[in-house]
């Protein structure tokens, strides 16, 4: 069999609003985990309450997400700012 190897290299990724997609993401899951909590019981009689569980944990999850992505967009920014600091002497 023949090694496959790929046609075409591959996109660059799409750098779009991340920020306020992880902090959507974060409280879509904290009202799912709102709405579900009124019916811990019958999620509990039926084993199912690690939905409940797991919807809590995503927005815990979400919010180290919210706290990672920002330090990392920062970052982004701030290298962005220094490469054209030091692009700016050169080209007077």
């Amino acid at each position: 069999m023949a090694k496959w190897t790929p046609k075409h290299e591959a996109p660059e990724p799409l750098e779009g609003p991340i920020v306020p997609t992880i902090i959507g993401g974060t409280i879509l899951w904290f009202v799912l985990f709102l709405v579900q909590l009124p019916f811990y019981g019958w999620f509990d009689d039926r084993g199912h309450a690690w939905w409940v569980w797991t919807c809590l944990a995503g927005t815990g999850l979400g919010l180290y997400g919210v706290y990672f992505v920002k330090k990392r967009d920062t970052a982004i920014k701030r290298a962005a700012a220094a490469a054209e600091d030091t692009e700016a002497p050169a080209a007077e």
